[in-house]
């Protein structure tokens, strides 16, 4: 069995509009760790109950049958109340062929209820990627081409 299914990489410059120099590739800080760390690509500060939209600079070409999970850090989300805007970020094996190259963009508020505002220095990880294997139905026909993001298919 291949364990080794996708790869990071990082997307045009004149796609993000992030210099490629500062985007830090996804990781795993353990050999134990699922998640993958993906960093801010500058300083982030989300006041409470604000939303903001990360340009990752990032894609990620992924082999059929598996996608990634995208989710808060749990520390943060812990201590924050830092959610996802669409709760989980799910990125497509396809999403990768987009004309925006698959940039993930993660969508993020600040839901605390303790007035805390969160601060982020660019380097720093703020979200976890999470590949999952998914199945499909006997019956499946989808034949559809994808060419964006959030709401794309529908």
């Amino acid at each position: 069995m291949n364990d080794r299914i996708a790869e990071f990489q990082k997307v045009s410059e004149h796609i993000s509009g992030i210099s490629p120099d500062i985007i830090k590739l996804p990781r795993r800080a353990t050999a134990g760790s699922a998640g993958y760390d993906i960093f801010a690509p500058s300083d982030i500060e989300l006041a409470p109950m604000q939303t903001i939209v990360i340009a990752t600079g990032l894609r990620c070409r992924i082999d059929d049958g598996w996608m990634l999970m995208i989710v808060p850090r749990s520390g943060l989300g812990f201590r924050y109340r830092l959610s996802l805007d669409n709760t989980v970020g799910i990125i497509d094996s396809d999403y990768y062929y987009s004309d925006n190259e698959g940039h993930i963009m993660i969508k993020m508020t600040n839901c605390t209820n303790e007035g805390k505002t969160l601060c982020i220095k660019a380097g720093t990880a703020f979200a976890q990627g999470i590949f999952i294997p998914y199945g499909l139905t006997i019956d499946d026909d989808a034949k559809g081409i994808r060419n964006g993001g959030f709401g794309s298919t529908t």
